[in-house]
C-alpha cells in the first residue's frame, strides 16, 4: 500500500463507517488460523501485558452467550470491575463489548479500531478479517480499563479462533453439537478437540454439560488442566419444597454445589430460577469460583434474578424470541415452550440460513408449532422462505404461509393473530434482530 493510501486508511471515520471499511479487507469473511491476528496483537502491545486480572474463556456449541451474561451479572453483583467480549450483535455493534454492564460507545470503538489499523499497516502489512479486527479491537478496549474479570466469548470453534491469542485463566466449554460444518466438520469428537484448544496447561478447564464428548476432558488432562466437570466437582438440583409441585411444572428455586479454587466444597440454595438454562448457570458459578471469589448466596440471588439476555427466550407479549438456530437450542425451547394454548394456535416465525441443520430445527420444534410463516433472509447465505417452507411441508407441518422478510412474515400473523395465540421467533440471530427493531402486534 502506498503511503498516501495508508494516511486515507487511517482517516476519520464514524463507527459505521469502520464497519463498512472492515469488512472490505480480507478476501474471505472466515478465516482461521491465529498467525496474522496474532501479529498484530504483537504490535499493539496486547500480548505483552494482561487484558484483565483475570481471562475467563467460553467455548461451546451453545450456551456461551448465557454462561458469559450470568458471570458478568454475578461478578458485578459482588462489586468487581468486569468487561466482556461477546458476537455476534443484535442491534448494535456496540452490544459486543461492555464494561461493567455498560456498551462501549462510538467514540472507544473507533478509537480501538483506529489502533488495530496504525498496527495492522506496519511493515509489512497484514491483512485482518472482519472478525479479527472486531476481536483486536474489543480485547484494546477492555485492556484499557483496570478490571478484575475479562470475560471472552469464542466466535468460531475455539483453537483457531481469534480470542485464542490470549492465554485464558480459566477455560469453559459448554456444550459441543454439530453446528458450522463448513468449518469444523461433523465429528463431534473433533468439534469437542477444537473447542478444548482453548484450554491452558495447569488452568483450570470447566466442562459445563453432561453430554460432552470426552474429547473435550481428554484434551484438558493432555495438557495438564485440572478438569471441573459438572455432575462430578459441580452440580445444581431443584429446591426442596414444601408442597408437591404441579407435574411439568417447572420449580422456581434451586441449589448449587461445588468446589473453591483450593478445594474446599460449597454451597448455594434459593437461587431464584434466571429464566437461562441451570446447567449453564452452574457453570458460570464454577468458574468463579475458581478465580477466587467467595460467592455471596444474596449477591448471587440478586444477579439471577435480574440477568437478561436479549434473543434467548425473550417475551414481548405474545411473541417469544430465540435466536436458536441448530437442534441443540431447538431442543432446549421446545423444552421451554408450553403446549399449544388452549383454543388459540402456537405460530412459529421462521427464517435461518443455509448452512445449518434446518431439518434438524424443524424436527425439534414441529410436536409445539401448529402454525409455520417462513421468511427469506438476505445475502448468499440466507435461505430462501420457499425452500424452508417445502421443508416443513415433507415433515408434516403445516405451512401458514411464506413472506420475503421478517417483517413481512410478522405482519402476515398479525392478521390472524388471536388473544389466545403465541409466536415463537426463531432461526438465526438476523430472524429475532430484524423483529427485536419492531413494535410486535398484540392482539
Amino acid at each position: 500500500m502506498s503511503k498516501s493510501l495508508a494516511s486515507d486508511s487511517i482517516a476519520p471515520r464514524s463507527l459505521s463507517e469502520w464497519l463498512h471499511y472492515l469488512e472490505t479487507l480480507h478476501p474471505v469473511g472466515i478465516d482461521m488460523g491465529l498467525e496474522r491476528v496474532s501479529a498484530v496483537a504483537k504490535r499493539m502491545g496486547l500480548l505483552s501485558r494482561p487484558v484483565a486480572k483475570q481471562v475467563i474463556t467460553v467455548a461451546g456449541t451453545n450456551g456461551k452467550g448465557s454462561t458469559l451474561a450470568m458471570m458478568d451479572a454475578v461478578a458485578r453483583a459482588h462489586g468487581l470491575q468486569v468487561g466482556t467480549y461477546t458476537s455476534p450483535h443484535l442491534l448494535r455493534y456496540n452490544e459486543r463489548v461492555t464494561i461493567n454492564g455498560q456498551q462501549a460507545d462510538d467514540q472507544q470503538l473507533v478509537a480501538g479500531f483506529s489502533h488495530v489499523e496504525a498496527a495492522r499497516l506496519q511493515s509489512p502489512e497484514i491483512s485482518l478479517t472482519y472478525f479479527e479486527a472486531g476481536t483486536l479491537c474489543a480485547l484494546w478496549c477492555l485492556a484499557n480499563e483496570a478490571l478484575d474479570i475479562a470475560l471472552l466469548e469464542v466466535g468460531l470453534g475455539g483453537r483457531l479462533d481469534a480470542i485464542n491469542i490470549i492465554d485464558a485463566d480459566i477455560g469453559i466449554v459448554t456444550t459441543i453439537a454439530q453446528d458450522h460444518a463448513n468449518f469444523l466438520g461433523n465429528d463431534i469428537a473433533q468439534i469437542g478437540r477444537e473447542k478444548a484448544g482453548i484450554f491452558r496447561p495447569l488452568r483450570p478447564a470447566v466442562l459445563g454439560s453432561l453430554l460432552l464428548p470426552s474429547s473435550v476432558a481428554a484434551a484438558a488432562e493432555a495438557i495438564s488442566a485440572p478438569v471441573y466437570c459438572l455432575g462430578g466437582a459441580f452440580s445444581h438440583s431443584d429446591e426442596p419444597q414444601a408442597t408437591e409441585a404441579q407435574p411439568g411444572a417447572r420449580l422456581n428455586q434451586w441449589c448449587w454445589r461445588g468446589l473453591t479454587r483450593e478445594g474446599g466444597e460449597v454451597s448455594l440454595t434459593s437461587l431464584p430460577d434466571p429464566g437461562l438454562p441451570i446447567d449453564n448457570a452452574a457453570t458460570a458459578l464454577q468458574a468463579l469460583s475458581l478465580t477466587g471469589l467467595a460467592l455471596d448466596e444474596d449477591a448471587c440471588r440478586h444477579a439471577f434474578h435480574t440477568v437478561q439476555l436479549p434473543g434467548r427466550m425473550q417475551w414481548i407479549g405474545q411473541w417469544c424470541l430465540d435466536v436458536g438456530h441448530n437442534p441443540h437450542a431447538a431442543n432446549y425451547v421446545a423444552e421451554r415452550l408450553s403446549q399449544v394454548p388452549d383454543g388459540g394456535r402456537q405460530w412459529a416465525l421462521i427464517g435461518m440460513l443455509n448452512d445449518k441443520d434446518v431439518e434438524g430445527v424443524i424436527r425439534a420444534l414441529l410436536p409445539r408449532i401448529t402454525d409455520w410463516v417462513c421468511v427469506s433472509l438476505d445475502g448468499e447465505r440466507g435461505h430462501s422462505a420457499t425452500e424452508l417452507a417445502a421443508r416443513i411441508t415433507s415433515l408434516g407441518g403445516h405451512v401458514h404461509g411464506c413472506a420475503n422478510s421478517p417483517e413481512k412474515g410478522m405482519q402476515m400473523i398479525a392478521k390472524q393473530l388471536s388473544p389466545a395465540d403465541r409466536v415463537l421467533v426463531t432461526g438465526s440471530f438476523f430472524t429475532v434482530a430484524a423483529l427485536l427493531e419492531e413494535t410486535l402486534p398484540q392482539a
